[in-house]
């Protein structure tokens, strides 16, 4: 078969781009380290890259989602802190406004102590999370959720919480109506009060002895002074109980259906302490409102004060137990973040994963091959020319 000296150009032109192209397809892998730069080279492993991507991607916008949160998260659980230290100076205050000894002019100064404290714990309520949203409006972020009106703070806000669109209930807010106006009133059971007190006499905060025996009812208990014999009835709802004329002794628990109170002092004749159930309608500003109302206010008796002070200070723990609550609520919700920080985490990893073993290259095998196209094309080059020299001219010469 004869070759012609064109026929022999042409194939080892063909040849030494054919070994060309092998050798920058290779260079270029290694630039890029990818085994798969264009769907070309292998479009299911560029189908299976294209998909791990889409999933990394997703998981990165998650991420920034779960970072909302527990940015919004952690600036709550900090507002939530400095009420409480907030409270606990009021709290240090209204037992300071229990001594004896204090004029009503020191506890003047108590009051307007207490007030200053209530600004400060206005705008801790109304704290943002920097970007303009409000830490405790609830679904209703963007406006303050606490307002100071005539009749004392309204909330503004929304019931809820705003949640982050990263596939989790992760909050950005709160409803800060529960956690600061929703605390239960009394010791959480009921509500001891004095109706009537005109002597001495103050009633605590009271204990529940038996919880099967509670009714729920209001009681009375009613005071009567005959003789200089001091004894009480208690009534259920407006109704006579076995509980009538008992006698009383000062700081002797009175009892009644699984309910225990005591009241110190002496009574007047007349005198009428209940004992309703709690609600859950304590506004840590009101309960404010009603000490600063009542540290001002002068020639107040002994008994007085200390039913007051007794009343104000259980109101006050048990908004800073509400407090507390939604504090602990906000920290377990960091906990779970973190949570879903880790499995976001190992979802980016198998994602990376997946990807790089669909497009990944093996180094070691890549220079290798590099090295077998090189010399490749070494040889291509030197048999085109070899060939370029074939010519009768050459041949001649």
């Amino acid at each position: 078969m004869r070759i012609s000296t064109a026929n022999a150009y042409d194939l080892s032109i063909d040849q030494l781009s054919r070994r060309q192209a092998d050798l920058s397809s290779v260079q270029e892998q290694l630039s890029t380290t990818k085994r798969v730069n264009r769907a070309s080279d292998d479009p299911a492993a560029a189908a299976r890259a294209e998909r791990a991507l889409a999933a990394e991607m997703r998981v990165d916008a998650n991420q920034r989602a779960v970072d909302a949160s527990q940015n919004a998260m952690a600036l709550t659980e900090g507002a939530l802190g400095d009420a409480n230290d907030i409270l606990q100076q009021a709290r240090d205050a209204l037992v300071k406004a229990g001594n004896a000894s204090y004029s009503d002019a020191e506890r003047r100064g108590l009051s307007e102590e207490l007030a200053g404290l209530r600004k400060q714990l206005l705008a801790v309520s109304n704290r943002t999370d920097g970007a303009g949203t409000y830490l405790f409006a609830g679904q209703a972020g963007d406006a303050p959720p606490f307002i100071d009106a005539a009749g004392g703070v309204q909330y503004r806000g929304a019931n809820g919480d705003v949640e982050s669109l990263s596939g989790e209930s992760l909050p950005l807010t709160i409803d800060g109506e529960q956690a600061w106006m929703r605390a239960r009133s009394g010791n959480g059971v009921f509500e001891a009060v004095a109706a009537t007190s005109t002597g001495t006499a103050w009633v605590d905060s009271g204990r529940v002895t038996n919880p099967q025996l509670v009714t729920g009812s209001t009681y009375s208990i009613q005071f009567t002074v005959t003789a200089g014999v001091t004894s009480y009835s208690i009534l259920q709802d407006g109704n006579p109980t076995a509980v009538t004329n008992a006698p009383f002794k000062p700081g002797q628990a009175v009892q009644i259906d699984g309910l225990s109170v005591n009241i110190t002092g002496s009574p007047a004749s007349g005198d009428n302490f209940e004992l309703r159930p709690s609600q859950p309608d304590q506004s840590v500003f009101d309960v404010l409102d009603r000490a600063i109302g009542e540290l001002a206010t002068p020639m107040r008796t002994a008994g007085q004060i200390a039913q007051s002070n007794s009343s104000n200070i259980t109101a006050l723990d048990a908004s800073m137990g509400q407090l507390s609550a939604a504090r602990s609520r906000v920290g377990e919700t960091l906990n779970r973040i973190e949570s879903v920080t880790g499995r976001l985490d190992d979802s980016r990893l198998a994602s990376q994963t997946e990807r790089a073993g669909a497009e990944g290259l093996d180094m070691v095998k890549a220079i290798s091959e590099f090295q077998n196209k090189q010399t490749g094309y070494d040889a291509a080059l030197k048999s085109y020319a070899m060939v370029q020299k074939i010519s009768l001219f050459n041949y001649v010469s």
